[in-house]
């Protein structure tokens, strides 16, 4: 008998989570009800945040969160090369150009040095956008202090490290709590340790964006008979508001997300712990199992001070040394039932960014790059699904 294919990540519903999403189907809401407000309660309060806004992707919430910055023509954002395309794309959308920066070759993640060369380079520089790569998280007080000193809003990606964390001094700081940004981005693709089905969220501290990114994500209308700015439509004459009044106040978008997809979050949510622990613990299996074949193979470097929640297993190949090259063993692995993946090619070697922006050394993204190769992990595997794959790795290694 075969054994089951095993992807490079995939979801991990339960009939709890099917339950829940069965209770608002047969509810009177299948939209933007009540579940959706639940689940941003509980998001906001599971990462230590005063706010959040859900949204139909995690795209949509960088486009969001980069708009409600006030990006637009003339401005400019950091953005680590490494890094999925819509961390650079949501920039863009909003009108603003990017500027990429080198990253540490063994982590993948933007380091203070990295922002600070950016800064230097004597573009006009308005936010920067540091990603938590893979699960890991970058050394977020140094890049909020140096965003501080240069007056930068910082965005926090954290569309891979939901349930991670990091040390800033004695206290330990949940990815989302925006202790040292402006705003912090999640998604609920279904390979990420929590899903929707789709969906993303933006975390913020701050009443006035936090105004701003709701109106954003349903057509930038607003229905607060406080902010209403025209009396003579908005009010009878009473004085009473009008009650099927709204008014719109800038140019939004439909990025609203239903109760379906929120209820599946809320369910998933509650079980996040047990998620985060499980691909810890699979990732410290991979640690012990891959020894075997360094110094070909090396586990991914971990990052001091932070708990991470690895979304992904990359570790580290010596392809000339492994005796295999990528592609090739990508292949091989596929045949025997395993999944694998490249996270990611970098940003500037993009065609569309290479035309705009020309030729960048960037020797840290592109080592990273060379080096990189995402094994299966999600919450349902075992230790030995890890030993298989493993095993399957020993023998492609020398051709």
């Amino acid at each position: 008998m075969s054994r089951p294919f095993l992807p490079y990540g995939r979801q991990t519903v339960d009939e709890a989570d099917i339950a829940a999403v069965a209770a608002v189907l047969r509810s009177d809401w299948l939209t933007t009800g009540p579940v959706v407000a639940q689940f941003e309660s509980a998001l906001a309060a599971r990462v230590g945040a005063r706010y959040a806004v859900a949204c139909s992707s995690g795209t949509a919430a960088l486009h969001l969160a980069a708009v409600a910055a006030g990006l637009g023509p003339g401005d400019r954002a950091v953005v680590p090369a490494m890094t999925f395309l819509a961390t650079a794309n949501a920039v863009r959308f909003a009108g603003g150009e990017v500027s990429f920066t080198d990253v540490d070759a063994e982590t993948g993640l933007m380091t203070e040095s990295g922002l600070e060369a950016e800064i230097a380079g004597g573009e006009r520089i308005k936010a920067v956008l540091p990603v938590h790569l893979k699960g890991q998280t970058v050394d977020m007080p140094a890049l909020a202090r140096l965003a501080a000193k240069h007056g930068l809003t910082v965005i926090e990606d954290a569309s891979h490290a939901l349930g991670a964390s990091y040390r800033d001094g004695a206290e330990n700081v949940p990815a989302g709590s925006c202790r040292h940004s402006d705003m912090t981005v999640f998604s609920f693709h279904p390979v990420k340790t929590i899903t929707m089905g789709e969906g993303g969220a933006v975390t913020t501290n701050d009443r006035a964006l936090y105004d701003r990114l709701v109106r954003l994500r349903a057509h930038g209308i607003t229905r607060e008979a406080a902010a209403f700015q025209d009396a003579s439509l908005a009010l009878d004459p009473g004085g009473g508001v009008n009650p099927w009044y709204y008014e719109m106040q800038e140019l939004g978008f439909n990025y609203r997300v239903s109760d379906i997809h929120c209820a599946l979050g809320l369910s998933q949510l509650g079980k996040l712990d047990s998620f985060v622990g499980r691909r810890r613990a699979l990732a410290d299996e991979y640690d012990r199992r891959l020894a075997s074949l360094a110094p070909a193979v090396r586990a991914p470097a971990r990052v001091a001070n932070c708990e991470p929640a690895w979304h992904l297993y990359a570790p580290q190949f010596d392809f000339e040394a492994f005796g295999v090259a990528r592609g090739a063993l990508m292949r091989r692995l596929a045949e025997q039932g395993i999944g694998t993946q490249v996270h990611y090619i970098p940003l500037h070697l993009q065609p569309y960014y290479a035309a705009r922006y020309g030729a960048r050394a960037l020797p840290g993204a592109v080592a990273y790059y060379r080096r990189t190769l995402s094994l299966p992990l999600f919450a349902s595997m075992s230790e030995d699904d890890v030993a298989r794959v493993v095993d399957a790795l020993a023998g492609c290694q020398g051709g």
